[in-house]
């Protein structure tokens, strides 16, 4: 008896194994995985929630036809834009995807995918507002979004010394209220996502004459994960080339943006 319990235990145990090398190169093969992407649920237009609180946008549109060229599921995960590239190094998520500016700082904590759309980071303010260039900003009270692009576009133009005060906000949502509402004068933001807002708000926007820097978006994957890296830049080559992301485009800004 103790004799086939062991072999019964032996066969249990093979049999296992071979499950699970059999679920670790499904994995790895990209199947049955569930890609979780990590994203600023108010970042209108690439990833935000609609009047029915569901997760849409450009960027949320071209992440499901991604995953679909490469057998995934996907999943979307709000996430504290503070904590990003940390959320990514973790493993808590798989990618960073929701207008996530490429800078050399950011090279060097993520893997980018070659840029896909191009940005600016511009400075809104109202609409019956006197400010038309960014040397009137001297003296003002400036909000943007925290950990941003827009902070870094910020401290790296001279103007940064001479504004009041430079407040800061977990996301751009709150920084346009506070415009709207007078505690601030001005609004260092993306230009993809202001243009979007004023097509929503009509006169009640403008945005200064001059941009404070151009800047383009990537996609962040984690350091060490080539594999994804590639794969990934293989599934937007392909919906660049089979007019996929130019229809994505075209739904969301009336025109193909998409980088090729």
């Amino acid at each position: 008896m103790k004799r086939l319990a062991t072999i019964i235990l032996v066969i249990a145990a093979v049999f296992s194994l071979l499950s699970a090398c059999s679920s670790s190169s499904s994995k790895d093969n990209g199947k049955d995985k569930t890609l979780v992407i990590g994203i600023d649920d108010k970042f209108a237009p690439m990833g935000f929630r609609d009047e029915n609180n569901k997760i849409v946008g450009f960027d949320i549109d071209l992440a499901k036809a991604a995953a679909k060229k490469m057998g995934t599921k996907v999943k979307f995960q709000p996430i504290d834009w503070t904590t990003k590239e940390s959320e990514l190094s973790s493993g808590r998520i798989d990618l960073i995807w929701n207008g996530y500016t490429i800078t050399d700082e950011r090279k060097e904590k993520v893997l980018f995918t070659k840029p896909y759309l191009k940005n600016a980071q511009v400075v809104v303010t109202l609409n019956d507002s006197k400010l038309t260039k960014l040397k009137d900003l001297e003296g003002k009270v400036v909000g943007l979004q925290t950990l941003s692009s827009a902070a870094d576009a910020l401290d790296a133009n001279p103007i940064k010394d001479k504004v009041k005060t430079v407040t800061e906000f977990s996301d751009n949502v709150l920084a346009l209220n506070d415009l709207k509402s007078g505690r601030l004068d001005a609004v260092v933001i993306d230009e993809i996502v202001i243009n979007y807002y004023m097509t929503k708000e009509k006169e009640t926007f403008k945005v200064l004459d001059e941009s404070l820097a151009p800047e383009e978006y990537g996609i962040g994957v984690k350091k060490g994960n080539e594999k994804l890296l590639k794969n990934l830049q293989k599934a937007l080559d392909d919906m660049n080339a089979d007019g996929t992301s130019a229809d994505i485009s075209k739904k969301w800004f009336g025109e193909d943006k998409v980088l090729k």
